[in-house]
């Protein structure tokens, strides 16, 4: 499905980047572009070493006006290059902010994440948490200095036979199309081949295949090494310019607690990666 519509949050903090590379992204794909200005409320408390109540109502007062600062900035920039744009402002809990990004991503057809909202770790858990597990939609992530486009040369699709990896492959289908080369890639544990395990990747290559894509299958030993480092290696040797994988095949609290590739990828992307819930 062509993307037609293009989703950005960022917050009171810098974002120029962001918003740039969502604009060029759009005049790369003649699409429409959302913004959402995300201001995360905080608390008001009571007692003994807490926030008092008008400390909190000048603080919420110098972020509200701060947005609407970024809001007239988004709004200039989008007329000076041409992009049809529509921009909102919300103040939220940061208990609900993963939830209403989410919501509002619904209606796009992709999420841009650029490397000032990465550089805001609270605001960058909501959003991106957000929109994996209540949009339905993809996401991607940018690292800094990384051209925005879906139209890479050499992808490398992380393949590992889950729900969320086929989501991925079936949400950026047309990219896949478009790429000289597909690297499917499986990452094996230990340091010698496995004929039985379940994602060998005959089966993704040739949907891929009957979908146009240029598909060369890639199996990987990790000979000790982390999934993580094994992908990274790879893509920086055959000059991928883009990741497509899944994300969050195990639980939310398994990762942040033991780690795993979802959340080494949003950390510190090596390139851009696209991801899927």
């Amino acid at each position: 499905m062509p993307c037609k519509s293009v989703f950005c949050i960022i917050g009171t903090d810098r974002c120029d980047r962001d918003i740039m590379n969502a604009i060029n992204l759009c005049n790369e794909l003649n699409a429409h572009l959302s913004v959402l200005v995300v201001g995360l409320t905080p608390v008001p408390m009571g007692g003994y070493g807490t926030v008092l109540p008008d400390a909190w109502t000048l603080e919420r007062e110098a972020d509200v006006a701060a947005m609407k600062a970024r809001e007239q900035r988004v709004r200039s920039l989008a007329i000076a290059y041409g992009v049809s744009t529509d921009v909102d402002i919300c103040y939220v809990g940061e208990r609900w902010a993963d939830e209403m990004i989410g919501q509002r991503a619904r209606y796009s057809d992709l999420t841009v994440v650029g490397p000032d909202l990465l550089c805001q770790p609270d605001l960058k858990t909501s959003a991106i948490e957000g929109v994996l597990f209540h949009s339905g939609s993809p996401i991607l992530i940018l690292p800094a200095d990384a051209a925005p486009s879906l139209r890479p040369r050499k992808v490398l699709f992380a393949w590992d036979s889950r729900m969320e990896a086929m989501r991925a492959a079936r949400a950026a289908i047309d990219v896949l199309a478009g790429a000289i080369e597909v690297h499917v890639t499986i990452v094996e544990a230990g340091d010698k081949p496995n004929e039985s395990i379940s994602v060998l990747p005959a089966s993704i290559a040739a949907y891929l295949a009957r979908h146009g894509a240029k598909v060369t299958t890639d199996r990987l030993l990790a000979n000790g090494r982390a999934a993580t480092e094994v992908i990274r290696q790879h893509a920086a040797d055959i000059s991928a310019d883009l990741i497509v994988m899944g994300a969050y095949g195990h639980s939310r609290l398994r990762e942040r607690v033991f780690g795993g590739v979802t959340r080494s990828m949003i950390d510190a992307p090596p390139l851009p990666v696209f991801m899927m819930h």
